[in-house]
């Protein structure tokens, strides 16, 4: 039988791989692409969940605001355009494809770059710039 110091030794390491499995994307790209995922899923949780805190408010209604659409992503690629140590600026990519109904709407990834910081150690989206 393991001892005790092996069986909590086994128990840490277990936690750390669950833990970061479950963790924020790795890069800010990641996290910029994570996001629109989370506006396009309508989840305002994961969207602001991905956010730094000044920018939370505006994931939400960011994400409802998509509540009456049908949405969804197409051929989203982005990349850091700019990284320094705690922030990044991130251009995508692609498009959003709302349909309201009769109409449908194309929102162009391309025009905005991405603001993301590190907080806590990891990235989160943060705005435009």
């Amino acid at each position: 039988m393991p001892s005790r110091s092996a069986r909590m030794t086994t128990a840490a390491l277990l936690s750390a791989v669950v833990l970061a499995a479950c963790g924020s994307p790795a890069s800010p790209s990641e996290t910029v692409e994570a996001y629109l995922q989370a506006l396009v899923n309508k989840d305002e949780v994961a969207a602001a969940n991905l956010s730094c805190a000044e920018w939370e408010g505006q994931a939400r209604a960011e994400a409802l605001s998509f509540d009456a659409v049908e949405v969804r992503l197409d051929q989203v690629d982005c990349t850091s355009a700019e990284t320094s140590e705690n922030a990044a600026v991130v251009q995508c990519t692609g498009r959003i494809l709302a349909n309201y109904g009769a109409e449908d709407q194309v929102i162009d990834l391309s025009v905005r770059s991405y603001r993301t910081v590190r907080e806590g150690g990891a990235w989160l989206m943060c705005g435009y710039q």
